[in-house]
C-alpha cells in the first residue's frame, strides 16, 4: 500500500466505528487481543469503543460503551483475565435483549463488532448478525431509530476471536488462553512432582475440560503421566485392572511416583463420570499407594498470559453424547489425534523385557543447550525401545561420538526427563568433519545403524558434513535425522525449533518484571538485548508479545536515521500519559550500533523527558524448565523421528548390513505449515545463509509490520504486506487455521 493509498484508507475509515467486547469465561491473552483490536482499528482511522461487561454491557448501554484511545490500552499486555470485564448475560439470549443491544450500537454509529469469547459467545454473535436486518426494522417501526440511522447501519460486520482455555473450538488449533492455562497446570505438576517423589506418592490431578480433553492430554504428554482420562476417548470396560497394572509396573521399574491426569468431564464408555475421587479410592483400595487428589479449578485461568497467547464445538459434543467416540476424536483435528497416538504409545505399550534389539539407534545432542532437548531424548529412547530396538545415548555430541562416550540405556534411564531443562546427555558445538575416522570406528564398534541428532545449527551443518563424509567412509552410510532444538530458531527446514518457545517466554516474563520494577518512578525506557545470533526471531516475537516500541534485528537493516525516528517517536510518546518504553535489540543485529550505543543514544536524547536502563539477558534465555509447548513439541518430534528411523533402517538393510547413501537418508525433521515433514539436509543447502547461520526466508518477518502498527508508527505497507496483515487478522479470528 502506497502512502497515498494508506492515507485514503484512513480517510475512508473516519466515521466508521468498531466495538470490542469480551464474553464468557475469562482467558489469559484476552487483554492482548483487545489491545491489538483497539490499536489496529485506530491505525485504520476508525473510532473504537470498549464494551464493558460483555454482552450485558452491550444490552445495558450507557457508560458500558465507551470510546477507547491509544493510551487506554497501554500496560495491559501482561495482565491476565480481561480488564474490560466479562459477564454471563441472560438478556442477550432473548430477542428483546438483542433488540436493545442493536439500538445501542445504531445510536453510536457502530457497524463493526469484535467478540472475544468461547463457543457460546460466538454463537450469540452469529445469531445477532443473522437477525440484524429484522432488528433494525423493528427499531424503526417502533420509532426508536430513524430511517436515516437504519440506512447508515444497514449491515453489521462481526469478527470472532476464540478465547477459551479448554481449546474446544473447531477451526483453530489453539484458542486464546489455552497455552497460558497449560503453563499454570505444568507449574503445579512440577511442584507436585518433587513432593511425590520424596514420599513415593500417587497424584491424581483434575484439570478443566467438561467436553474437551485437550488440557488433560497435553498435560499428560508434558509431564510423562502414567494415565490420562479424557471425555473424547473413554477407557475400556476393564480400565480399573489396566490402570492398576500400569501403576504397579511403573513402580517395579524403580519409579517413585505416579501421576494420573483427569479432565473434569471424563466418562466411561457408558457415559458414567469418572471422577478424581473414584480413581483415588481405586488406587488406595487395590494397591495401597499413598494417593492424593489435586483439583486445579480456576487457578488455570489466572496469571499472566504466555507469549503465544499474547501473539495468538457442537459437532464434537453431539458425537460424544451419542457415544460415537471415534468420530469425536477425528472432529478434534489432526493435532489432537497426533497427541493421543503419541500418548498411547508412551503410556500404554509395554516395553520389551529383553535388551537385545532389532536395530541399534544412537541418540545425541549437538550445539548449545535448549529447553526441551531432554524431552526429545526421552521420547526417542522410549519409542525406540517400544519398537524393539537397542538404544544408545551419546554424551557430549560429535566429540563424544568420536571418543566413544556411548552407553546402552533402558526405559528407566530417561524417567522424569520431560520437565528438565538443559541437556542431560551433555552437548557441544564440535562438528564431526575432523573426527570422521574415530567416529566411523565407533559406529562399527557399537554397531550403530541409525543416528538421531537433536540440536541447533551445528546439528544441521554436522549432518551436511556426515553426508559429505560418506564419500570416504562407508561407515557413515547410515540413516540420520536432525531434530531442530535451539533458542535461536534458526535451523533451515523448520518454522519452529525445540527450546525457542521457552526462551521467548523467559524474555517476556523478564520484560514484564523489568517494566514493573519501575512502577511509581518517572518515565523510563528499557533497552534489552536478546540472544539469537543473527536470527531476529526472539527479538521480533518478544517485541510483539511484550509491546515493544522497536525491535532491532539483522534481517531488517537499519540506519542512524531509523534510530533517530525511533528516538523521536518515544520522546513524543512519553509526553502523553505513557510512562514506559521498551526497545529490544538482537545481539548481532549490527556490529556498530551496539546495545551500549543505543542505550547512550536514548539516554542523551531523552534527557528531561525520560531516563534509560539497559539489560543484557544472556544465557538465562537458555535455562529453566521447558514450557508445555516445548515439552509437547519435543515429545512428538522424538516419536516421529524414531518411527522414520525404523523405516529407513529397514529400507537400507542390504546383504547383512546397513548401507544408506541416498539424499533422503539424512533429513531434518521440521514443522512446516502445521505439519511435521522430513527434508533432506542437502536440499536445504540452497535455502541457507551459512555465513550468518540463518534460513534465507523466515516466515515471522512478515509479522514485523504489526509490531510497528501496535507501537503507533505511521508506516507504509506494500501490497503483499497489506495482504498478509489481512491474512493474519483472519487467522486470529478463527477464519483460518493457526
Amino acid at each position: 500500500m502506497t502512502h497515498e493509498e494508506h492515507h485514503e484508507a484512513k480517510t475512508l475509515g473516519i466515521g466508521k466505528a468498531i466495538a470490542v467486547l469480551t464474553s464468557g469465561g475469562d482467558a489469559q491473552g484476552m487483554n492482548a487481543a483487545v489491545r491489538a483490536v483497539v490499536r489496529v482499528g485506530i491505525y485504520t482511522g476508525a473510532r473504537v469503543f470498549f464494551v464493558h461487561e460483555g454482552y450485558q454491557g452491550l444490552v445495558d448501554g450507557g457508560d458500558n460503551i465507551r470510546e477507547a484511545t491509544w493510551e487506554s490500552v497501554s500496560m495491559m499486555l501482561q495482565l491476565g483475565g480481561t480488564v474490560i470485564g466479562s459477564a454471563r448475560c441472560k438478556d442477550f439470549r432473548e430477542r428483546e435483549g438483542r433488540l436493545r443491544a442493536a439500538h445501542n450500537l445504531v445510536k453510536r454509529g457502530i457497524t463493526n463488532l469484535c467478540v472475544i469469547g468461547g463457543d457460546g459467545s460466538l454463537t450469540g454473535a452469529d445469531t445477532f448478525r443473522s437477525e440484524w436486518s429484522d432488528l433494525l426494522s423493528d427499531l424503526q417501526k417502533s420509532g426508536k431509530i430513524t430511517a436515516e440511522e437504519a440506512t447508515k447501519s444497514s449491515y453489521l460486520n462481526i469478527v470472532g476471536l476464540v478465547g477459551s482455555i479448554d481449546n474446544d473450538f473447531c477451526g483453530t488449533d489453539m484458542t486464546i488462553g489455552t497455552d497460558s492455562a497449560l503453563h499454570r497446570i505444568i507449574e503445579i505438576v512440577d511442584a507436585i512432582t518433587t513432593t511425590a517423589q520424596s514420599h513415593q506418592r500417587t497424584f491424581v490431578l483434575e484439570v478443566m475440560g467438561r467436553h474437551c480433553g485437550y488440557l488433560a492430554l497435553v498435560t499428560s504428554l508434558s509431564c510423562g503421566a502414567d494415565w490420562v482420562f479424557i471425555p473424547e476417548c473413554p477407557p475400556d470396560d476393564d480400565w480399573e485392572e489396566h490402570l492398576c497394572r500400569r501403576l504397579s509396573e511403573t513402580r517395579n521399574r524403580g519409579s517413585r511416583l505416579n501421576i494420573i491426569i483427569v479432565a473434569e468431564g471424563a466418562i466411561d464408555k457408558h457415559g458414567k463420570p469418572i471422577t478424581s475421587e473414584d480413581i483415588k479410592n481405586l488406587v488406595v483400595k487395590r494397591l495401597g499407594y499413598d494417593t492424593r487428589v489435586t483439583v486445579l479449578g480456576h487457578v488455570q485461568r489466572g496469571g499472566t498470559p504466555s507469549a503465544f497467547d499474547r501473539i495468538l464445538t457442537k459437532d464434537v459434543t453431539r458425537a460424544m453424547d451419542e457415544r460415537r467416540f471415534d468420530e469425536a476424536m477425528k472432529l478434534r483435528g489432526r493435532s489432537f489425534m497426533n497427541n493421543w497416538e503419541v500418548y498411547k504409545l508412551l503410556a500404554h505399550v509395554r516395553p520389551p523385557k529383553s535388551k537385545s534389539g532389532l536395530h541399534t539407534v544412537a541418540v545425541m545432542n549437538v550445539g548449545a543447550p535448549a529447553a526441551g532437548m531432554n524431552a526429545a531424548v526421552r521420547s526417542t529412547v522410549r519409542i525406540g525401545l517400544i519398537q524393539g530396538n537397542r538404544v544408545l545415548v551419546v554424551h557430549d555430541g560429535f566429540e563424544g561420538l568420536a571418543k566413544g562416550q556411548i552407553e546402552e540405556v533402558g526405559w528407566s534411564y530417561v524417567g522424569g526427563w520431560t520437565g528438565q531443562g538443559g541437556s542431560k546427555l551433555g552437548t557441544k558445538r564440535t562438528l564431526p568433519k575432523k573426527s570422521f575416522e574415530q567416529i566411523s570406528a565407533n559406529i562399527t564398534k557399537f554397531n550403530i545403524q541409525g543416528l538421531v541428532i537433536i540440536g541447533g545449527f551445528e546439528a544441521y551443518t554436522g549432518g551436511l558434513e556426515l553426508m559429505e563424509g560418506r564419500k570416504q567412509y562407508d561407515e557413515l552410510c547410515i540413516p540420520f535425522v536432525v531434530i531442530p532444538a535451539t533458542v535461536s530458531n534458526n535451523v533451515p527446514g523448520s518454522d519452529f525449533s525445540v527450546g525457542a518457545d521457552t526462551a521467548l517466554n523467559t524474555i517476556c516474563m523478564t520484560c514484564d518484571r523489568i517494566k514493573q520494577s519501575a512502577a511509581g518512578t518517572k518515565r523510563r525506557v528499557f533497552i534489552i538485548e536478546t540472544m539469537g545470533g543473527y536470527c531476529g526471531y526472539l527479538a521480533t516475537m518478544a517485541g510483539l508479545a511484550a509491546g515493544a516500541d522497536a525491535a532491532y534485528i539483522f534481517e531488517e537493516p537499519f540506519t542512524i536515521r531509523d534510530l533517530q525516528v525511533n528516538v523521536e517517536h518515544l520522546v513524543q510518546k512519553m509526553k502523553t500519559t505513557v510512562k514506559r518504553g521498551l526497545v529490544l535489540r538482537n545481539e548481532k543485529c549490527n556490529e556498530n550500533y551496539t546495545t551500549d550505543f543505543i542505550f547512550n543514544l536514548y539516554s542523551e536524547e531523552g534527557k528531561g523527558i525520560f531516563d534509560s536502563r539497559k539489560n543484557v539477558l544472556g544465557h538465562m534465555q537458555q535455562g529453566g524448565s521447558p514450557t508445555p509447548f516445548d515439552r509437547n513439541f519435543a515429545t512428538k518430534m522424538g516419536a516421529k523421528a524414531m518411527n522414520w528411523m525404523s523405516g529407513k533402517i529397514k529400507e537400507s538393510y542390504r546383504n547383512g548390513r546397513i548401507f544408506a547413501n541416498t539424499p533422503d537418508s539424512g533429513c531434518v525433521l521440521g514443522m512446516r505449515k502445521r505439519a511435521l515433514v522430513f527434508q533432506p539436509v542437502t536440499e536445504l543447502q540452497e535455502q541457507t545463509d551459512f555465513e550468518h547461520r540463518i534460513p534465507k526466508e523466515q516466515w515471522w518477518l512478515k509479522l514485523r509490520p504489526i509490531l510497528k502498527i501496535l507501537a503507533k508508527y505511521e508506516i507504509d505497507l506494500d501490497t503483499s504486506e497489506h495482504a498478509h496483515l489481512e491474512h493474519i487478522t483472519r487467522k486470529r479470528s478463527g477464519e483460518a487455521n493457526i
